[in-house]
């Protein structure tokens, strides 16, 4: 039985306090789910190795890496972050950009591959932001060209958050092009510029969402013909989410992932899809809503 590649690590979980927005163990979660509705079943599983140094300053000031290896960000660094620093979390941040370059890896053999974790799009070249430390979707797309695995890469946001250190870190590379359908009056407050931005008023319900969807995907692929796309299917969309502002309902997120998945696959690109956002005081529902893109890659690719 042909098997879809995903990617994870036991290690993906950080510490936090019981109340922190960002769900500490969404990781565990989320594959937790994919075991009980026996998704597992139709996947194979495939665990990175950490990052090391220089292959982080691709993407990264080696000062501010070295920062995050040490513990030694200082107090407005770590607020801006919005993650208190531990071994674990220095730890995962290794591992986890390396897990979606495994994961682009996969795609590009496979068509289709999954990575339960990424989408960490608020870092930036120097700093950490958005409870992201380190951008898996910008250090992937640079490795994989400069390893002349891929040419030219899409890199199609649909978190719910404008992806502003993906868009600033690529800002100058004109062979991976930078998509973002966000929520206008949402974090960040200062956006960065992509190639193509998207942004969305509040409260723009499933029918509203899902065209400006296929206008963006047409529209994309008019603009630039990539060799592979990085897809960050953030769940934050989602009427219920905490901090989304939108009102897509299931529906509305499972036709999202299909849309997504089926349209590249219709054109033979390679997609690699990552998790991105996604905030809930209850930790089933949250790992649920991620599942989507997971359903969605099987009921599209086997």
């Amino acid at each position: 039985m042909k098997k879809i590649s995903w990617v994870t690590h036991p290690q993906y979980d950080i510490p936090l306090p019981k109340n922190h927005k960002f769900t500490s163990s969404k990781f565990s979660d989320l594959y937790n789910e994919l075991k009980r509705i026996r998704l597992i079943d139709f996947a194979e599983i495939f665990i990175p190795e950490k990052a090391s140094v220089s292959d982080l300053i691709v993407a990264h000031e080696e000062r501010y890496i070295t920062k995050i290896i040490n513990g030694s960000l200082e107090g407005f660094e770590e607020r801006r972050l919005g993650l208190k620093w531990s071994p674990e979390l220095a730890n995962r941040s290794f591992l986890a950009v390396n897990g979606t370059l495994l994961t682009a890896m996969k795609a590009i053999e496979n068509g289709i591959a999954c990575h339960i974790a990424g989408g960490t799009h608020h870092s930036h070249y120097n700093f950490g932001s958005g409870y992201c430390v380190f951008n898996d979707l910008a250090y992937t797309s640079i490795q994989l060209i400069n390893k002349n695995l891929v040419k030219k890469i899409l890199i199609f946001d649909c978190d719910v958050h404008q992806g502003d250190g993906t868009a600033s870190i690529l800002e100058k590379n004109d062979n991976v092009f930078t998509c973002s359908i966000h929520c206008k009056n949402n974090f960040p407050a200062r956006k960065s510029i992509s190639d193509f931005d998207v942004e969305l008023e509040d409260n723009l319900d499933s029918a509203q969402y899902l065209n400006v969807l296929n206008y963006t995907l047409k529209e994309c692929i008019n603009r630039f013909k990539p060799d592979l796309v990085l897809y960050d299917a953030g769940v934050d969309i989602h009427i219920n989410d905490e901090l989304g502002k939108l009102k897509v309902d299931d529906d509305g997120l499972k036709t999202r992932d299909e849309t997504v998945l089926n349209y590249f696959k219709t054109l033979s690109i390679p997609i690699a899809t990552v998790i991105g956002g996604g905030y809930s005081k209850n930790n089933s529902e949250l790992a649920q809503r991620h599942s989507s893109v997971f359903k969605a890659a099987k009921n599209i690719f086997l």
